[in-house]
């Protein structure tokens, strides 16, 4: 069975052409959506909703930065383990209770300038965790990438925190 870079006929690589995967998701879609097997046999046309279905979890996959490398992991043998493996380097650990604390301390003092900097503390740290990703799949280290697709996600989920303190606040 193919994986989602060969079905879009892209290279299996952290660095992805978005317009090209744009592209080529259209392309699929256009050969397999199930509109185009209206007249067909019902064995044809659950085959169409499977391809469609497929395409779009693979489109899905591909586009996300965070779940892309987690797909690449998993591609070269490295099970990210999320639920068993919380593991990480303790500076990082200090980082996410200093976030936590000012985060608590923006929220209890309704203080909006407070939370517009740790947004963009937040921001600066996706994106140079992203970049850390790219160089360890780039370099063929798929345990570093791991853990880094693991710290990402706390960065996206503390993320979504901060946004619900922005309407909390607001309201």
């Amino acid at each position: 069975m193919q994986n989602h870079f060969e079905l879009f006929q892209l290279p299996q690589q952290f660095a992805i052409d978005s317009g090209a995967l744009d592209a080529a998701y259209r392309e699929v879609q256009g050969r397999v959506h199930p509109d185009k097997f209206v007249n067909a046999t019902d064995a044809e046309k659950r085959v169409a909703m499977q391809w469609a279905t497929r395409a779009n979890e693979a489109y899905q996959t591909l586009k996300n930065p965070q779940k892309r490398a987690a797909y690449l992991c998993e591609l070269n043998g490295v099970d990210l383990q999320t639920e068993s493996n919380t593991a990480m380097p303790m500076a990082f650990l200090m980082q996410q209770m200093e976030w936590r604390e000012a985060l608590a301390e923006a929220r209890s003092e309704k203080n909006t300038e407070q939370l517009d900097e740790l947004d963009g503390e937040l921001r600066s740290a996706r994106k140079k965790q992203l970049q850390e990703i790219e160089a360890a799949l780039n370099g063929g280290d798929f345990h570093a990438a791991a853990q880094g697709v693991r710290a990402l996600m706390f960065l996206e989920k503390f993320r979504e925190e901060i946004e619900h303190s922005y309407a909390a606040i607001e309201a």
